[in-house]
């Protein structure tokens, strides 16, 4: 049985432990890591299921900007898990606009995740969000794929 974070090997009873308190396995210090988080608790869960999934996910990074839920390095990709007043509170959604406006100058793409997705069909959702990595990362290597070929399709 190993860490799902840090894949250090953990004994029986902390692994019980962690995944009757956690839903993963977790070692003792990464137990200690995830308590400390200001994540919530939607996006901890998306994280843990990406992980799952094999995705070098990160969680609660401040790009310089702002503390995004989730970053793919790799991958340039922001995740960021919403509550409903994204969408009902006009000044979160132009910050949420303006957010996702300087990550894409920066050459980052941000998919935002409403938390009733997650809550309702979050394996599905993980699942989802790894076939986009994976396709995203065959485009980015198809050397024929640009956005000026984009628009001249659109």
């Amino acid at each position: 049985m190993k860490c799902l974070e840090c894949k250090c090997s953990i004994y029986q009873d902390v692994y019980n432990y962690s995944v009757y308190n956690f839903n993963v396995p977790l070692c003792r210090a990464h137990q200690n890591w995830i308590k400390n988080h200001v994540a919530t608790d939607d996006a901890i869960q998306l994280y843990f299921l990406l992980k799952e999934n094999g995705v070098p996910a990160e969680l609660e990074k401040f790009d310089g900007y702002k503390s995004v839920d989730i970053v793919i390095e790799a991958a340039k990709v922001h995740i960021e898990v919403d509550g409903g007043h994204h969408n009902y509170d006009k000044r979160q959604a132009l910050a949420d606009l303006k957010r996702t406006f300087h990550s894409f100058r920066r050459g980052y793409i941000t998919l935002r995740i409403p938390n009733s997705l997650i809550r309702s069909h979050a394996f599905e959702t993980a699942d989802y969000i790894t076939d986009f990595l994976e396709l995203n990362h065959k485009r980015q290597a198809n050397k024929s794929f640009s956005l000026s070929n984009l628009f001249k399709r659109l």
